[in-house]
């Protein structure tokens, strides 16, 4: 069984204002996923440095950032966006994905080995511009299909306020949508703006949003999780 999760962490500022990552590792301690996709990890100017300082994962976690940009040891993430494994998975490989778009955007994603699960992960946050995130997931979509044939998870921000249509299609049409629930405002959740989709060799077994006081302050958005079973 594995559990994966998605969260936009909206640079580690919390509705109170303050950009605590702490309060952050706080609520990924409390989701306790084997695997993480972030969005908005970065800080948006200068060096683009992880929002979270990469010292504290090792010191406050249980979590260890994909290596998506070597021989940057200030950031975890690629356009905000970043992937987290569990202490002791196994990452074979890594991918900082180019995304058509006017400004800068990305998706990330690597080959996972958690016990006796090997898996692809995709990480992404996708544009507002619905033309934008159909070419996006198009492009995410043509990396995967060039890739080894491979169990497969897709999660992040899409950005998508419709329930159908959209980039919704282009995913859907080879992977499962999985109704993890509303995520956001975390004030008042009415939107599934996170969503997370799954190749049909996995199998969901249960799927929600992470609700708790701490996770209902730290960011605009909730995390959502989902937990699967290889065939």
């Amino acid at each position: 069984m594995i559990k994966v999760a998605s969260y936009n962490m909206r640079k580690g500022i919390g509705l109170d204002r303050r950009r605590d990552p702490g309060r952050v590792l706080a609520v990924l301690r409390e989701l306790d996923a084997d695997i993480v996709a972030l969005q908005e990890a970065d800080r948006r100017f200068g060096t683009r440095a992880s929002a979270i300082p990469p010292h504290m994962f090792e010191e406050h976690s249980d979590y260890v950032p994909v290596d998506l940009l070597h021989g940057r040891p200030y950031a975890i993430g690629w356009h905000g966006n970043a992937l987290l494994v569990r202490k002791g998975a196994e990452v074979e490989e890594s991918h900082a994905l180019h995304l058509p778009t006017l400004e800068p955007r990305g998706a990330v994603a690597a080959t996972v080995r958690i016990g006796d699960t090997r898996l692809r992960v995709v990480g992404m946050h996708l544009d507002i511009s619905g033309l934008r995130r159909r070419q996006q997931a198009r492009a995410i979509l043509h990396h995967i299909a060039e890739g080894e044939k491979l169990p497969t998870i897709l999660m992040g921000d899409c950005n998508e306020w419709r329930q159908t249509g959209g980039c919704l299609a282009d995913f859907g049409a080879e992977h499962r949508l999985v109704d993890t629930g509303h995520s956001f405002h975390s004030r008042r959740p009415v939107a599934k703006l996170d969503r997370i989709f799954a190749s049909p060799d996995l199998d969901p077994v249960d799927a929600g949003v992470h609700r708790s006081a701490l996770a209902a302050r730290a960011s605009d958005h909730l995390p959502i999780w989902a937990r699967f079973r290889a065939r």
